[in-house]
């Protein structure tokens, strides 16, 4: 064989091999970049999500300022929907704030209720829709809090016992 041919070959035999070798280390370094640009692209995600929560927390301690229930503001219940139909004392009933005003017994008006009483059967069915709203832990089982005038109570639901009071809520 001539010296055209071998060389011809090994040409040949070299671009084979090498131009692979070649392309698979460039696709080594562009991996590299691109899992680095993964990298850093995922880390301003968490950041980002990371600022989104922390802006959202202090939204939403702003707003339990002001939409939950507090003895320093008097006027807390204002723009709650639940006290939409709320016009204010009535003499005679009671208002239950997502139930509207129900009549009471002239000996209960102006009742203060203690721990270890019983509410009458009458004023067992206004359970308060929402615990949290005005600070209370849940319920425990068998237990429900009850709006009874002004005063929020927890009640035994079988017997009604009063567990709780917490009066003058509004």
């Amino acid at each position: 064989m001539n010296r055209l041919t071998k060389a011809a070959v090994v040409a040949l035999a070299l671009t084979t091999t090498a131009a692979p070798l070649m392309a698979q280390a460039q696709d080594r370094g562009d991996r590299r970049e691109w899992r680095q640009d993964r990298r850093e692209d995922r880390r301003e995600w968490r950041q980002d999500r990371r600022d989104d929560r922390r802006e959202w927390r202090q939204d939403r301690r702003q707003d339990q300022r002001y939409d939950r229930w507090s003895r320093d503001n008097r006027d807390w219940w204002r723009g709650h929907p639940e006290f939409r139909d709320y016009r204010g004392a009535r003499s005679g009933y009671w208002y239950a704030p997502g139930h509207g005003y129900y009549r009471v017994e002239p000996r209960y008006y102006g009742y203060r209720w203690r721990t270890g009483g019983y509410l009458p059967p009458a004023y067992r069915s206004y359970y308060v829709n929402d615990p949290y709203f005005y600070g209370l832990r849940p319920a425990p089982r068998g237990y429900r809090y009850v709006h009874a005038g002004n005063d929020i109570l927890l009640i035994a639901v079988a017997t009604g016992l009063i567990a709780s009071v917490l009066n003058d809520v509004y």
